[in-house]
C-alpha cells in the first residue's frame, strides 16, 4: 500500500493478535486437537506500524483462524484500505498466514510465522514476510523479514527488516489491559529521491525512509460484547518521504466467535 508516495502495508490493528497454542482449560481438560474461530472488528482508523492504511478513515475487518493442539495455526484476515492513490488503488487487503507457536518453559513462548499480504486491484503492492517472536510474561520481542515483494527496487521489496517490542499487562483493576509497543523499519531500498522547488528552481534531494513507530493501547473485554480499545500510534518518518507523523488516536472493537 502507498500513502502519499510511501509504500507501507499491513496486517491487523493492535486488536488483532497472532493465534496462540491451544491450552488446557481451567479444569485441566486437554485442549481439542482442532479448533476453528472467527473474528470481526471495527476501527476508527486502521493503523499498521504507525501508518494509517485507510487515509485516517474507519475500517471493517474480519478473519478466520484454525489452530491445532500441537501449536500449528493458519488463517486469513481481511480489511478495507484506502491508500489515496491516483490509479491502481486497491480497496481491500487480504492476508494469508500460517505459523507455529509453543512454550519453551513456563511463561516463555516462541512463535514463527509466514504471511502474505495481498491487495487485489493494486499494482506492485503484494509482498510476503517471514517472522518470529519470543515472549516472556508481559514482554515480547519480534523480527520480520520481507522475503518477496512486487515493488522491485522500492520499499517492501525483498530484503526489508522490521524489529518490534511490546509490553502488555492485563491485570489492571476493572478488567482493563494496558500495552505499549514500538518498532523500527529498516528498508533495503531506504534512500528516496524527491524534488523540492525553491525560488521556482527544482532541486533534487534525497531522504531516508527508515523510521520508528510507537504506540499504546488500553482495552477491556466485555464478555459476549467483545473487546473495546482506546489507542494511540505515531511514527517519526520524514515528511519528505510521505510520512504523516502526527499522533493518531483511534478506537476499536473486536469480537471472536
Amino acid at each position: 500500500m502507498k500513502t502519499q508516495g510511501l509504500i507501507a502495508a499491513g496486517i491487523a490493528s493492535a486488536l488483532l493478535t497472532t493465534p496462540l497454542a491451544v491450552l488446557a482449560d481451567d479444569e485441566g481438560n486437554p485442549p481439542p486437537e482442532h479448533s476453528v474461530s472467527a473474528n470481526i472488528g471495527v476501527v476508527s482508523n486502521y493503523i499498521w506500524r504507525g501508518i494509517t492504511q485507510t487515509d485516517d478513515k474507519a475500517a471493517v475487518q474480519g478473519g478466520l483462524d484454525y489452530s491445532h493442539s500441537s501449536g500449528f495455526y493458519a488463517g486469513t484476515w481481511v480489511s478495507n484500505v484506502d491508500f489515496n492513490l491516483d490509479e491502481d488503488s486497491p480497496s481491500a487487503e487480504v492476508d494469508l498466514y500460517l505459523g507455529y507457536t509453543n512454550s519453551i518453559i513456563e511463561d516463555l513462548t516462541y512463535n514463527v510465522k509466514g504471511i502474505y499480504y495481498a491487495y487485489p486491484g493494486g499494482k506492485d503492492l503484494n509482498f510476503a514476510e517471514l517472522g518470529g517472536s519470543l515472549g516472556y510474561k508481559w514482554f515480547k520481542l519480534g523480527v520480520d523479514y520481507t522475503v518477496y515483494g512486487e515493488n522491485e527496487g522500492g520499499l517492501y521489496d525483498q530484503g526489508d527488516w522490521y524489529f518490534s517490542g511490546a509490553f502488555t499487562y492485563d491485570e489492571l483493576p476493572y478488567g482493563l489491559s494496558f500495552s505499549l509497543r514500538a518498532g523500527y523499519t529498516d528498508y533495503k531500498n531506504s534512500d528516496i529521491t524527491f524534488v523540492e522547488t525553491l525560488n521556482d528552481v527544482d532541486i533534487e534531494r534525497s531522504a531516508n525512509a527508515d523510521y520508528w513507530n510507537y504506540g499504546a493501547s488500553i482495552s477491556k473485554t466485555a464478555g459476549e460484547f467483545g473487546t473495546f480499545s482506546l489507542n494511540w500510534d505515531q511514527n517519526n518518518g520524514e515528511e519528505n518521504v510521505g510520512f504523516n507523523n502526527d499522533p493518531k488516536f483511534w478506537v476499536g472493537w473486536l469480537k471472536t466467535f
